[in-house]
């Protein structure tokens, strides 16, 4: 169970981006560029049908339940590249990246029934903003609206796909569209506490802003050196402490898979337990802008 808040050290929020829980055409980039020949070739090998490594949705719900925390998991409702982008990015790299191999809300019955195991379970389900709607307010309404209708449920944040945004017009529009809060500000490449340790209140109102302190690919790669890894994670995690910072963090659920990105899913739980036994709050953004009464300015918080 979770302190209360004004008695933690520091915290830390759990989230997960659900870009690609389908393995197909991106096999063939990390096959090709992928660090050790065994990878490479593992990641080109389980490109078949019936092999579906990255579905870890259960195995992760599994391990978040042992240590006793919820997470955020955010669904992207992104244009499919044949049958709604033109003609042009058929043949573009960026077309390919962007809307090639996803899945779709409406239509794909096993996305929408983890989303409903996660909502029963207390995971949060959120919204994970396709790429052009940072300057797309209607079509950030209709995504949000396309989540809740799904989860028949209102939800109150999430995350931009690739971190896109456009500062602060993007989080205007979170705001207006009735979301509490954005979770996009931050890098990458980077696991400091570049844009601050505490929330952000770009309006000083009841919206606020969860910088991302870490991805998981910005980690030193675990499978390649985990002490390194995990000596990263225990330093952002120091860093928390001493500033009793509110440190978000992102894995996606891809890096679960065991062969295909080894040592992640040992990474996240380190991670986990780490913070646990320092006696930090821990869990999703949604749970810790209510915990904390985050929808009031002036917060400790910030």
């Amino acid at each position: 169970m979770n302190p209360d808040p004004a008695d933690a050290p520091f915290a830390l929020l759990l989230t997960h981006d659900v870009d690609r829980p389908y393995k197909t055409y991106q096999s063939l980039y990390y096959g090709l560029t992928g660090k050790g020949t065994a990878s490479r070739r593992y990641h080109l090998s389980t490109l078949r049908p019936g092999v579906n490594p990255y579905w870890q949705f259960g195995n992760l719900m599994a391990l978040e339940d042992d240590l006793g925390v919820r997470s955020a998991f955010y669904f992207l409702t992104e244009q499919s590249l044949f049958e709604d982008r033109p003609v042009r990015e058929w043949f573009t790299m960026e077309g390919w990246q962007l809307y090639a191999g996803r899945y779709d809300l409406r239509t794909d019955d096993r996305v929408r029934n983890v989303v409903h195991r996660l909502d029963d379970g207390g995971w949060e389900v959120g919204l994970h903003g396709s790429y052009e709607t940072c300057r797309d307010r209607e079509r950030l309404r209709a995504e949000k609206n396309l989540v809740e209708a799904v989860l028949g449920d209102e939800i109150v944040g999430g995350r931009q796909h690739y971190l896109n945004l456009e500062i602060p017009q993007t989080w205007e529009y979170y705001r207006d569209i009735g979301l509490s809060y954005d979770a996009s500000l931050g890098s990458s490449h980077s696991y400091e506490f570049d844009d601050g340790y505490g929330v952000v209140r770009p309006f000083d109102d009841e919206f606020v802003v969860f910088p991302l302190t870490a991805m998981e690919q910005a980690f030193p790669d675990p499978g390649r050196d985990y002490e390194r890894a995990r000596s990263a994670v225990d330093g952002m995690l120091e860093e928390a402490a001493e500033n009793r910072a509110v440190a978000s963090v992102l894995f996606h659920p891809r890096h679960f898979a065991p062969r295909d990105f080894p040592n992640y899913w040992r990474l996240y739980e380190h991670l986990v337990r780490e913070a646990l036994d320092a006696g930090a709050w821990v869990g999703p953004p949604g749970d810790f802008y209510e915990a904390a009464d985050l929808a009031e300015p002036g917060s400790e918080w910030e």
